[in-house]
C-alpha cells in the first residue's frame, strides 16, 4: 500500500523560503509521477508541480515558475518542493499525491475538481505566508 507523508510547512514572511518534503513508501514501478497540490482557505485545490519518477520530467504552474522547483532523491522515495520568494497568495495546505500510471504534464496540474480521481494523498502540510 502506498503511503505519502508531507513535511516542512510553516509560517514565513513574504519573500521567504520553505522546503517541503513528500516521503513515499510502497511505491511500485507503475507509479510514474508524484504531484504537489495546494488548497487555500475557501478555494479549490489546484495543482502546483509534478515530477516523473522514471525520467527528468518536471512541471510547474505559471504562477510559481521562477520561484519554486521540484526535485527527487536518487531512490525516488522523497520529493522536495523548494519554494522561494513566497507570496501571501501561496498560503494554503500543500498535499502530495500519486496514482498508478500518472503522467507529469500540464493536464495533471489542471485537474481542478477531478483531483479526487487520484488514488493516494498525504495528510497535507500548512504553509502560511505573512505580509
Amino acid at each position: 500500500q502506498v503511503h505519502l507523508v508531507e513535511s516542512g510547512g510553516g509560517l514565513v514572511q513574504s519573500g521567504g523560503s520553505l522546503r517541503l518534503s513528500c516521503a513515499a513508501s510502497g511505491l511500485v514501478s507503475a507509479h510514474y509521477a508524484i504531484a504537489w497540490f495546494r488548497q487555500a482557505p475557501g478555494k479549490k485545490r489546484e495543482g502546483v508541480s509534478c515530477i516523473s519518477t522514471t525520467d527528468q520530467t518536471t512541471n510547474l504552474i505559471a504562477s510559481v515558475k521562477g520561484r519554486f522547483s521540484i526535485s527527487k532523491t536518487a531512490d525516488k522515495n522523497t520529493v522536495h518542493l523548494q519554494m522561494n520568494n513566497l507570496k501571501p497568495e501561496d498560503t494554503g495546505v500543500y498535499y502530495c499525491a500519486t496514482h498508478p500510471y500518472l503522467i507529469c504534464d500540464d493536464y495533471l496540474l489542471s485537474l481542478g475538481e477531478r483531483y479526487t480521481s487520484l488514488q493516494t494523498w498525504g495528510q497535507g502540510t500548512l504553509v502560511t505566508v505573512g505580509t
